[in-house]
């Protein structure tokens, strides 16, 4: 791709998360990761952390999708069930999008098949925090049908900069709509 032009989002298939995809969403998640401005992270776990991490997903049944261009991902979206049996219900909401193919849907695509994987497999809620400075996160969340719970204050610290958190979630109701 040339510096300055937009990538073709023709070819861009959103697929389920494979260990073929373990080395390119690695890359990925670090590059959105070292922008320090939408994940909790600051960069990418090590490859093998990583390589668990998705490999615990698949094993588990947890919703995971990744958006891919030839061979690249260049996106995802993922709902990690909570641990507690008493919590089991719950899932929290995952995703990023690289620079280059954001502002073109591609989120919103990630997130109807993962949320629409997500009750098929049986969660009653999914959440979310963001970032509140994230504007354009934030719009998508509530296309979506998420709404605002609260905000944590001072939810992360970053460069020396504290930033509030918005927290969302979407409940679905017991026929499984939203």
């Amino acid at each position: 791709m040339n510096a300055g032009s937009s990538p073709d989002m023709s070819d861009i298939r959103i697929e389920p998360i494979a260990a073929a995809h373990i080395e390119s969403f690695h890359r990925a998640l670090d590059t959105v990761a070292r922008e320090k401005k939408y994940l909790s992270m600051l960069e990418a776990t090590p490859l093998p952390q990583t390589r668990e991490f998705v490999m615990g997903m698949i094993a588990k049944g947890n919703p995971q999708f990744v958006a891919v261009a030839g061979e690249e991902v260049v996106g995802w979206c993922d709902i990690s069930r909570h641990f507690f049996p008493s919590h089991a219900h719950r899932g929290n909401l995952g995703m990023g999008v690289l620079p280059a193919y954001r502002g073109r849907g591609l989120g919103r695509k990630l997130m109807e098949k993962t949320l629409r994987a997500a009750q098929q497999t049986g969660f009653a809620r999914v959440e979310l925090d963001v970032y509140e400075d994230n504007s354009r996160a934030i719009a998508l969340y509530e296309k979506m049908g998420f709404v605002r719970e609260g905000i944590i204050r001072r939810a992360a610290r970053i460069d020396g900069r504290f930033i509030d958190a918005i927290g969302m979630a979407l409940l679905f109701d017991v026929d499984g709509s939203a």
